[in-house]
């Protein structure tokens, strides 16, 4: 009960605050990252993967690569780019080690296979218009879309994350609204790939349980 109250009231902390009580012995309070980056990081894991259960898998092992290298983390940038990259790094290895084994999905197939039980609440209709029509971008376009329209990274935070240039986040982003019908743009940030109470719940655990905090 102490220590649940206690991750209450750390809720409104800082990343950099939140880092270094971990890193001197408050292991407890990573859940609060977990929390925090949860609907970033399947965002990110979707716009890549386009499959439910491998961008969980992957958020996963963000997590636990994150925690066990806390202590390497240079704080040049905020840690939620930091944690940002590892996903996507993680995503892309995911993916290419797919592709390695078997002939690549076609694009409207995979399209299709994003529609997971997730998608279940309300607005069905108009999150399948939206998630469909955001899928179907280039990955390098749609990537880009989700981080900086719906994550609100910046502008420079998205070009470290991805390792281009911030001229190259303008251009991909621009280029993926043009793709993208204009009517969707003031939907996508409530509606696109939402990662629910009961799923977060289930990834803290998760991590935690692996990670052997209790």
């Amino acid at each position: 009960m102490i220590i649940e109250k206690a991750i209450q009231q750390a809720a409104y902390i800082q990343d950099a605050e939140l880092t270094d009580r971990i890193l001197t012995g408050e292991k407890k309070l990573f859940e609060i990252i977990i929390r925090r980056y949860n609907q970033r990081l399947y965002r990110i894991g979707m716009s890549i993967l386009n499959n439910d259960a491998d961008a969980e898998d992957a958020m996963q092992t963000t997590y636990i690569k994150a925690y066990e290298h806390l202590a390497a983390f240079e704080k040049n940038s905020s840690i939620g780019t930091w944690i940002t990259r590892i996903m996507i790094n993680e995503c892309l290895a995911q993916k290419n080690k797919k592709q390695q084994h078997k002939n690549k999905i076609p694009q409207l197939e995979n399209n299709t296979a994003m529609i997971t039980p997730a998608n279940s609440l309300a607005n069905k209709e108009l999150n399948f218009v939206l998630e469909t029509a955001i899928s179907r971008l280039p990955e390098k376009y749609r990537v880009v879309f989700v981080l900086r329209e719906i994550e609100e990274m910046s502008v420079r935070e998205t070009g470290v994350a991805l390792n281009i240039e911030e001229a190259n986040v303008k251009v991909r982003l621009n280029r993926a609204k043009t793709m993208l019908k204009n009517n969707l743009n003031s939907y996508v940030k409530d509606n696109v790939y939402a990662f629910h109470l009961t799923r977060c719940d289930a990834m803290v655990n998760s991590v935690m349980k692996y990670l052997k905090i209790a």
